[in-house]
């Protein structure tokens, strides 16, 4: 066991580290307009939830706290849910509560990889990776159209017979990170083409599938940085 003063001292050397990687991404954002980045260098917190014991009536009965549930995680903002907890369910299990606005991915089983936004404060289950973004280097929403983006990659790195990912392997994507301004620049564009794909629920199935296309190929294009030769 660390000493007092030896933990105070490798606490010092890691935030002298992350302090030099900031400057150093500063300065390749400045230079080459964004830096190549691990999707754990963006996040503040990181953590998954639990599923309280279904036998226990205290942990479910007339719940008032969202639970939020890999069915719930399909590439979307949550803003609402089916299943609910107790105070004593969040109280005596791993199942504790998140800020809204994190980056939520999947890591179990035919899910694994699919990720959404939490736009209210829940819990979430233990299959659940839940992301709070470190907003003085990163957007969420620009954090989540790239792990959006990272979809295919995820699932190619899934793991044992039910297929699934761990934090790891989800922390180590690396992403492009430009400076803020640009982000939400990317942000806006990608919004509109979400919305607009989102509000073609109904029409000809060749028209939308056309459109859902076009959206991914230019999520792909501009979350796809040129670097100077």
């Amino acid at each position: 066991m660390l000493s007092p003063e030896a933990a105070s001292l490798q606490t010092d050397r890691q935030t002298d580290r992350q302090t030099d990687r900031q400057a150093e991404i500063r300065l390749l954002q400045y230079v080459f307009g964004f830096a190549y980045v691990n999707l754990s260098e963006v996040v503040k917190r990181k953590g998954s939830g639990a599923t309280p014991n279904k036998s226990n009536s205290d942990y479910y009965d007339d719940g008032d706290i969202p639970w939020i549930r890999t069915q719930d995680v399909k590439f979307n903002e949550i803003t609402s849910v089916d299943s609910y907890i107790t105070q004593k369910a969040v109280e005596e299990t791993a199942a504790k509560w998140i800020p809204k606005n994190c980056v939520i991915v999947a890591i179990s089983g035919a899910t694994a990889g699919r990720c959404a936004v939490n736009k209210i404060a829940a819990t979430t289950n233990q299959h659940c990776l839940n992301l709070e973004i470190d907003e003085e280097c990163a957007l969420y929403k620009y954090v989540y159209y790239c792990v959006m983006n990272s979809y295919d990659e995820l699932i190619s790195k899934k793991q044992g017979a039910r297929g699934d990912l761990n934090s790891s392997l989800i922390l180590n994507t690396i992403i492009p990170l430009p400076d803020k301004v640009e982000q939400g620049h990317i942000v806006d564009i990608l919004d509109r083409f979400d919305t607009l794909t989102g509000s073609m629920a109904e029409g000809i199935p060749a028209e939308i599938e056309a459109r859902r296309k076009q959206y991914e190929f230019y999520r792909d294009r501009l979350l796809t940085f040129k670097e100077m030769e």
